[in-house]
Formats: C-alpha cells, structure tokens, sequence
C-alpha cells in the first residue's frame, strides 16, 4: 500500500493510492486459483472533502469505475457531483496502471475479472483510511465499469476475494447482463441498473430479464430510458464505433464457479484465444453511442438521489 498526497486546495484533498491487485482473466481464475495470478500494481485517485476545523472528519465514498474507452468527461462530472454533495471519491485507473487506454473490441488486455479485483483491493485499503466511513462506500461504473459494479455483488466472486467486506451499493449504467448465473446468490446491498431502451452494445432486454429473476431475492431495481443508446449520459449526438462488440443476440451462462460458456458449445472461455472463438457465435462489429439530453439529466438526478439514500448519514 502507498499514500501519496498530490494536492490540496480550499475544498478537496487529493491523494494517489496505489495497492497490489492482480491480473486473472476470468471469474473462475479469482474464485479458484486467486493466489497464483500475476501480481499488478494499480493505483487511484481519492479526493476528499477537507475540513480545516474537523481534518479527522469521516465521509462516504463513491468508486467509480471507467468503462472500456477509460476516463471520460461525463464520468467525472458524477465524480463532482458527488464531491459537491460532501461525498469523498476513488477514481479507480485499472486502464493507466497497466498502460491501457481502451478495450474496445479487445477485452482480454483488462478483464472483469481483474477490475473487480482491483476494486475490492481498493475497498479494502479505503476501509482503512482514517477520513472514510468504511461502511459508507458505494461502487458505480459505466458499461465495462457497470460489469466491475454488479458482478463485484455477486458472491462467489465477493467471497473469493473477501468474505468481511461489501459495498454499501451498487450503482451500475448501461452494464453487460447477457450472462445467465447458475448461482443468483448477490449482495444485500441496493443495486440498480440504469440502461437506454435502444442499446446495441450492452442491450436492455437481458437487464430485464436477470432484475426480474433476482428482485424477489435480493434488493435490485433497473431503470430503462426510452429512445437512449449507450452512452446517453454523455453530451453530444449518436456514433458508430465500428470497433466495438454488439451483443444483443449473445447470452452466456455462468456456471457457480466462474466460467463463462460459449453458446451451444458449453465450452468455458477460459482464456483469450476461446473468449474469440466464443463471440464470433453470436457477436457482430459497429455500435451505436451518444447522449440524450433528457436521460442524460434523468439519470444524474437518480445518482444523486441513490447515493444520498444509500451512503448518506
């Protein structure tokens, strides 16, 4: 573990954290055989409100967790909003630790996997530092980030990893749910899913489909915005990135201890050479991406209003 103060101004202490994770490709590497993956280094940048009369004073945390094209502006929009409502910060940087700037169309260079641990690490040294609330830390993250933030509640992955730590919530946009889990054990903590009617990258339908399976035993929730692709809380009109994997025709299962099986063959994506081999049953390339100005103010209201009902004093 490193502390590292890198500024100070009349609101906000900033410090960079670095702590050991590791690089497993896959769910089944962290539940099976977690103490023998390749150590990495990772880092993030925590920010805090200061307080010049009470500077041993404790806030909730809100991770946030980039999705596969890295940090974007909207994304540190939230990360203000969430200062400005008193809230402490950790922008989580799996991408720059490892000298990554994007996954897109290449997900195996940084898997799931691999965030969720770095985010648990970096709960765990967050929980220790002296100005967190250890019990008031909320994860949220954005189609890549949203994977790290819902399947970090699973609890074959939570429990692998550390059975005396969560999450206090779970704040999860646009993420993959084209996932079928033997096991639909997950955290007490709140979930929600906020994801656009029209996404071709992480579809909606599937989100329906696992809220509806899980709501009755776990608290979950999903909200779906009307004529929204991915990315609708993002300023500016519609893209195609031609790089990027449409899984709206894919459902995989996943077996109670990690595995991600192809579709009809049953063949665990174990490593990246399958995980290809796998998508090319069901994927095809060309996504769309941009905002919409009414999702857009729709859901930055919800995440304010989620954060202060889960996380807030």
């Amino acid at each position: 573990m490193l502390f590292i103060s890198i500024g100070l101004n009349s609101q906000n202490l900033v410090e960079k954290i670095a702590f050991q994770s590791a690089n497993p490709f896959s769910f089944h590497d962290v539940i099976t055989d977690l103490e023998n993956q390749e150590k990495q280094e990772v880092y993030g940048n925590l920010v805090i409100p200061y307080d010049s009369l009470n500077p041993d004073k404790k806030y909730p945390l809100v991770l946030g967790v980039a999705g596969s094209l890295g940090w974007k502006n909207h994304h540190y929009e939230y990360l203000t909003m969430y200062q400005n409502l008193g809230f402490a910060t950790f922008e989580l940087n799996s991408f720059k630790s490892r000298r990554i700037e994007s996954t897109v169309g290449d997900q195996t260079q940084v898997t799931t996997a691999a965030m969720i641990l770095d985010a648990y690490r970096a709960l765990e040294i967050l929980s220790d530092h002296p100005n967190i609330k250890k019990d008031k830390i909320s994860i949220t993250g954005w189609s890549l980030g949203g994977a790290v933030t819902f399947f970090s509640a699973w609890i074959p992955l939570k429990n692998a990893i550390n059975k005396n730590l969560q999450f206090a919530s779970h704040l999860a946009f646009y993420p993959p749910c084209f996932f079928e889990p033997e096991n639909l054990e997950f955290s007490d903590s709140p979930i929600h899913i906020l994801i656009g009617e029209l996404d071709d990258w992480t579809p909606s339908d599937p989100c329906n489909t696992l809220v509806d399976k899980l709501k009755n035993k776990i608290n979950i929730d999903i909200t779906v915005y009307k004529d929204s692709h991915h990315g609708f809380d993002r300023r500016g009109g519609l893209e195609i990135n031609e790089k990027g994997y449409s899984f709206k025709d894919c459902t995989f299962k996943l077996t109670e201890d990690g595995y991600v099986l192809m579709n009809y063959l049953n063949i665990p994506m174990s490593n990246s050479f399958l995980q290809k081999i796998g998508f090319l049953f069901c994927t095809s390339r060309g996504v769309t991406i941009g905002g919409n100005s009414e999702a857009r103010n729709k859901s930055f209201g919800f995440a304010k209003d989620f954060m202060i009902r889960t996380i807030q004093d």
